[in-house]
Order: C-alpha cells, then sequence, then structure tokens
C-alpha cells in the first residue's frame, strides 16, 4: 500500500476525525470550565460584599457637617465582628433588634466602663474635659448626661456632630446604645463625587 493510498484511507479519516471531535470537546469543556470558575467568583464576591458591606443614604442632619444629607455611603459590616468600636468611629446603629428598626449615625465618645458627662457645654470622660480638636459647636442641651452616664460591657454613648440638632445618647429614646446593635462603621463615600473614596474624619 503507497503512502498515499493509506492518507485517504477510510479507517485513517475516521480516526482523524474522531481525534478531531474530540479536541474540539476538550476545547469546549476547557472554555466552559472556565467560564464557570469566572462565574463562580463574580457571584462570590456579589454574595461577599452584600455580607460585608452595606449602602447606607444620610437622611438626618444629625451628622452635619462631617456628612450632608443626601450623602450616600458604605458601611463596612465586617469590622466590628473582630474589634470593638473607637472612640471618633463614626457608626450606624439601630435602637433595637427589630428588622425594621431606623438607622441611626453617630460619632462613637463614651467606651464601656466609662461614665460620661456633659457640663457647661464640654463633654467630660471620667470627670476630664474630652478635647475633639474638632470644631464642633458647644453643647445646650446635656440631656441624659447633665448627671453622668455610667457605661456597661458592652455600651456605647453616641453623639452627632451637629450638636445641638442631633438624637443620640444624651436621649431617653436612644441612650446608651448595645454593641449587638451597631449596624457597622461608615467607610467609604459613594456620593456625591467630589467626596468619594474613603471617609475622612
Amino acid at each position: 500500500m503507497n503512502i498515499r493510498k493509506w492518507k485517504d484511507s477510510p479507517a485513517l479519516k475516521e480516526t482523524r476525525d474522531m481525534l478531531e471531535t474530540k479536541l474540539e470537546d476538550k476545547k469546549v469543556r476547557g472554555i466552559l470550565n472556565w467560564i464557570f470558575q469566572i462565574a463562580v467568583v463574580l457571584i462570590f464576591g456579589i454574595l461577599a460584599g452584600i455580607a460585608l458591606f452595606q449602602s447606607v443614604t444620610v437622611q438626618e442632619s444629625a451628622m452635619e457637617p462631617t456628612l450632608q444629607v443626601g450623602e450616600r455611603f458604605f458601611v463596612n459590616r465586617a469590622v466590628y465582628k473582630v474589634s470593638s468600636p473607637e472612640r471618633g468611629d463614626i457608626i450606624v446603629y439601630k435602637t433595637s433588634g427589630s428588622d425594621d428598626a431606623a438607622l441611626h449615625i453617630g460619632r462613637v465618645i463614651g467606651l464601656p466602663g466609662e461614665t460620661v458627662q456633659i457640663s457647661n457645654g464640654a463633654v467630660l470622660i471620667n470627670g476630664e474635659v474630652y478635647n475633639e480638636n474638632k470644631n464642633f459647636p458647644e453643647i445646650s442641651n446635656a440631656g441624659l448626661a447633665s448627671d453622668g452616664v455610667s457605661l456597661e460591657s458592652g455600651e456605647y454613648f453616641v453623639l452627632g456632630d451637629n450638636r445641638n440638632n442631633s438624637e443620640d445618647s444624651r436621649y431617653g429614646d436612644i441612650g446608651n446604645i448595645n454593641k449587638k446593635y451597631i449596624v457597622g462603621k461608615v467607610w467609604f463615600v459613594i456620593f456625591p463625587k467630589d467626596k468619594f473614596g474613603f471617609l475622612k474624619g
């Protein structure tokens, strides 16, 4: 049998076609596998984003001028799972565990085990004046903190930066904030565009 006839033989054609089909199937499987892996990563990323971050829009003027009504930001929901709020953190919190409870924004002032008092417009922590190094107005209404508020384990005292137009821990319907009701830390501004980026202040 000469080489030309051998190349044109039906058996060889059948073998070649079968190999080409297998190679094409392998390529298709490889592409499908690659697409599947990308889809899994994207879905995981989206789910992780939903679990770790929450988008919130400022609805009240309690945090002006730091945060303005209408501004939108991401809340880091994971940070306080592995750590505790620190003084000066801007947090989003609820006043109860209800899913329908309204979200509030405030700045952490008092930490567990401390006593917070507001006297003559100034904040005192354990009897010492707390200097925030920020241009906040003198507080005209001390509320519950006029005689001092003692914080139990897991409790935080929060104030709005708009000190004289903020419903916060000075008032009975808010009071001390339990850590379990803290949604997370205000982390990243997404609107307006000129403030886009990590929150400062």
